[in-house]
């Protein structure tokens, strides 16, 4: 076996060539106008997890604000029948002074808890094919982090307060909190994406709050200043800069906030582009028209620090276990495998045919995976 400081040394190593992948991606994004090509849109969006989710320009909010409206009443609408049908609830909890939106099914029965926490630009919605099956063996909540979906989405102030608000540390709270005062007992990560690294932080802050955490896909956190060439750090900064403070990144992302970019995008990480439905694209795409979706996207754009998953990893007292779409073009099953060293990681389930979403493209694939994984270390006394 590696020594902690190995395999961090490895992960790092591979991820240089992803991290130059992105800032060349970053340089592009500068040089183009909001009349891109769909080609210069997909470069960039390419290795960003739904990036392009959150964006419109700040000086349309109004008429996008009041388009988002329309929107989100017809999927509002379309999405209630469903959970209805699937016994499924849409509720708001107030945290500190924010409206967190979830969806729970099952709630009161004797089983397993389980959250479910989107990724970067994604929402409860990404979770519709799995709470109704996930719900036969005990209650389930799929949760809004704080700036995504239909939660409230707080100012992210200057450039020197950058990633004081959207940041791990922040939604580990949100999680453990809710774990406290929705859920009422310890409860089950099952997390993809960036999600996954605010599941694993909240194992780590609060392991007596955490039965355990199930990553789909996790983030490798390629932008992180550790897995950037040193050379290129203040490069990549100043990019991060022009993105967030000027109106380049938001002229940009309004462009490309249309049904079809964000379908031809999903179609990118999907391995199968057949289950990049018009449903799909409808609960990813509508809650970025929200006010204030941009900036947090152009604030998370911004977030090079913070935990690392190997670090987490390392720390976390709760077991942990890991499968990954093998078609995922945006955060390589290869460098993922490195984290299965790790001795928190009971196994590594490889999902064929899945892409960077596995939990909605391929729910037969990941819904046995949670079953198994819960099923194991769940005691009914807990």
């Amino acid at each position: 076996m590696f020594s902690h400081q190995e395999r961090q040394n490895r992960i790092r190593g591979s991820a240089m060539a992803g991290s130059t992948r992105i800032v060349g991606a970053l340089a592009c994004l500068v040089s183009i106008s909001a009349a891109a090509s769909t080609t210069g849109q997909q470069a960039f969006l390419a290795p960003a997890s739904s990036w392009f989710t959150a964006g419109r320009p700040d000086r349309h909010s109004a008429m996008m604000a009041r388009k988002g409206t329309s929107m989100m009443s017809a999927v509002a609408s379309e999405t209630a029948v469903a959970d209805a049908a699937g016994g499924v609830e849409t509720r708001m909890w107030k945290w500190k002074g924010y409206d967190i939106r979830y969806k729970v099914a099952a709630e009161g029965s004797d089983g397993p808890p389980m959250v479910l926490i989107h990724g970067f630009g994604g929402n409860a919605d990404h979770w519709r094919k799995n709470i109704p099956t996930l719900a036969k063996t005990g209650p389930v909540y799929a949760i809004d982090l704080l700036g995504y979906g239909f939660s409230s989405k707080p100012d992210p102030g200057p450039w020197e307060e950058r990633n004081s608000i959207y940041c791990f540390e922040t939604w580990s709270e949100q999680l453990r909190d809710f774990a406290t005062e929705v859920v009422g007992k310890p409860v089950f990560m099952v997390c993809n994406s960036v999600g996954g690294v605010a599941g694993l932080q909240a194992g780590v802050d609060a392991p007596e709050q955490v039965l355990g955490v199930v990553l789909f896909n996790i983030s490798l956190r390629m932008l992180h200043t550790s897995k950037q060439a040193v050379a290129g750090r203040p490069f990549v900064k100043g990019l991060q800069y022009v993105l967030r403070e000027t109106p380049i990144g938001p002229l940009f992302f309004g462009s490309v906030a249309k049904p079809e970019a964000v379908s031809n995008i999903l179609k990118q990480c999907y391995g199968d582009p057949d289950q990049v439905t018009e449903e799909l694209v409808k609960c990813i795409l509508t809650p970025g028209l929200e006010e204030g979706a941009v900036k947090v996207f152009l604030d998370f754009i911004s977030y090079s620090g913070g935990p690392l998953p190997e670090d987490l990893l390392a720390a976390i007292k709760v077991p942990v276990q890991i499968a990954w779409g093998v078609e995922d073009p945006w955060e390589p099953m290869e460098q993922g495998k490195a984290y299965a060293e790790f001795d928190s990681v009971e196994g590594f389930v490889e999902l064929p045919g899945a892409g960077h979403c596995p939990m909605d493209e391929a729910p037969h694939l990941t819904d046995p995976v949670v079953l198994d994984f819960v099923a194991k270390h769940y005691k009914k006394e807990q």
